[in-house]
């Protein structure tokens, strides 16, 4: 009796250990999965989880529950503002003088530290730059906006950046330039919807020290006037360039003016056959890239 009474317990729990996966396991896969998260997202949860618990009162406060106390009733109609970069530098990560805001969706230029050098607001929902957004910020030297939907820059909105020697304004919707600050060294509205009489006539003859202009894939009818002597790099690629004349890049009253520093300009994808303006290159060391025939 013995025996068999064991080999039927035997017989039962057989079924019962039956392998299945664990479910943590399921857990991790889903996760690994239905997850998207981004270099820039991971950045800023790192900086997050990093940040030291807020002190209020004496004690201690998770920033959970820090979060939750800013969104008491009683501060609901308070919107963040210059006077403290708390909401930014949570939103976005904020290290030594840099301010990383990409990828955010955000809609709005963010409040900056005064302290700011650089900006980088990169792929985001930015439809509009406001005289105000950088006005108390003169510590600005690089600027990135590429890949926003930013269509109108207020007058003024970087006359006080004096510091400034970066600005990308590439991927946007703009139709004309703003008044650019007078140090830029680089400037970038690649892949915009300017046309030439978005730029005004002087737009580029006191930037004494503009190396790299990139205006590609605009809609460009013509090379912009009065181009700086310290221009190295200049981009007008897939414009609609119709004609250029030998004042463009030269001066037509001095045969023996050279522009020493003028190392690349890219005019493919225009309309125009460079072998009918010959005169118009004579100044310089090489030839534009472009159409000849």
């Amino acid at each position: 009796m013995e025996i068999l009474q064991a080999t039927f317990f035997l017989f039962v729990f057989v079924p019962l250990v039956n392998p299945a996966p664990p479910l943590q396991q399921e857990s991790l896969q889903s996760y690994e999965y239905d997850t998207d998260v981004s270099m820039g997202s991971l950045t800023q949860q790192d900086y997050e989880m990093q940040s030291k618990d807020i002190r209020k009162d004496g004690s201690n406060v998770s920033l959970d529950t820090s979060l939750m106390l800013q969104s008491d009733d009683s501060q609901l109609d308070v919107p963040p503002t210059k006077d403290t970069n708390l909401p930014t530098c949570l939103l976005c990560v904020c290290l030594s003088g840099s301010v990383y805001c990409e990828e955010i969706d955000i809609e709005a230029v963010p409040p900056l530290p005064k302290e700011t050098a650089y900006l980088y607001a990169r792929f985001n929902k930015i439809k509009r730059i406001a005289a105000s957004d950088f006005a108390d910020i003169t510590t600005l030297r690089r600027i990135d906006f590429s890949g926003n939907r930013i269509e109108e820059i207020e007058d003024g909105a970087f006359s006080k950046l004096l510091l400034l020697e970066e600005l990308s304004l590439a991927e946007n919707r703009l139709v004309k330039l703003p008044v650019l600050p007078p140090k830029l060294t680089t400037f970038n509205a690649n892949q915009n919807r300017i046309k030439s009489r978005g730029i005004k006539a002087n737009a580029f003859k006191k930037l004494t020290n503009l190396a790299y202009l990139y205006l590609g894939h605009n809609a460009l009818e013509s090379v912009p006037l009065n181009l700086p002597e310290s221009l190295r790099i200049l981009h007008l690629q897939y414009n609609n360039i119709t004609t250029i004349t030998d004042d463009t890049f030269c001066k037509s009253n001095n045969t023996r003016y050279i522009r020493t520093r003028m190392d690349e300009i890219r005019m493919e994808g225009n309309p125009i056959v460079l072998a009918k303006h010959v005169n118009a290159f004579s100044c310089l060391r090489m030839l534009p890239v472009g159409t000849y025939y």
